[in-house]
């Protein structure tokens, strides 16, 4: 794996780890186990049943936890100090073909990355909660569990394209917490 292509597969599964890392783990597994895509020495541990098991029984729990509105904005609490640090462990083992340094900056970003993701899927996730209606909530946690599961098996097929589409993501990501802040200022401002 070149250095390029480690660096797709960090940022890649980054932001798949912000949005759910449970699905990111599983998915890494799960295609390194049936032989799908070859994974990094380091991160062959992610193909062990135990570890498949965990993070499949996790994804399932994750995915309960999701449904459930203000719960999930408690759930996406605690996984702020989970999802982001993860994220740099996995970014740490894809880079093995590269020098220590590189490797740390790849942990930082894709660290940086998943905060990013985490972030805007947690206020995405509170804003609407604040709509009576179930559906919108149902509706916003499939669409994050599809995309983790996509981004983790694009990042392992196109790395090098996975760059781009992640740096897409943050861009919108970016846009969505500027007008998730404004809306959090004018509901504060009507209390």
């Amino acid at each position: 794996m070149n250095p390029l292509q480690a660096l797709g597969l960090a940022v890649g599964a980054g932001f798949s780890s912000g949005l759910n890392l449970y699905a990111t783990v599983a998915t890494l597994g799960l295609l390194g186990r049936f032989g799908l895509i070859r994974l990094p020495d380091s991160l062959e541990v992610l193909t062990h049943p135990i570890i498949l098991g965990l993070a499949i029984a996790l994804y399932l729990a994750e995915f309960l936890a999701d449904k459930i509105p203000y719960f999930d904005t408690i759930w996406d609490a605690v996984h702020t100090f989970v999802r982001p640090p993860a994220a740099a462990v996995i970014a740490y083992g894809a880079a093995t073909a590269v020098s220590p340094d590189w490797r740390w900056a790849a942990a930082l970003l894709a660290g940086g990355v998943a905060l990013t993701a985490h972030g805007t899927k947690a206020s995405t996730r509170a804003a609407v909660n604040t709509v009576p209606e179930p559906f919108s909530n149902w509706v916003l946690s499939l669409g994050e569990d599809l995309l983790a599961v996509w981004l983790t098996w694009f990042a392992t097929a196109h790395p090098v394209a996975t760059i781009l589409v992640v740096a897409a993501l943050v861009v919108l990501c970016a846009f969505l917490l500027y007008y998730l802040f404004r809306f959090a200022r004018a509901a504060l401002a009507r209390l």
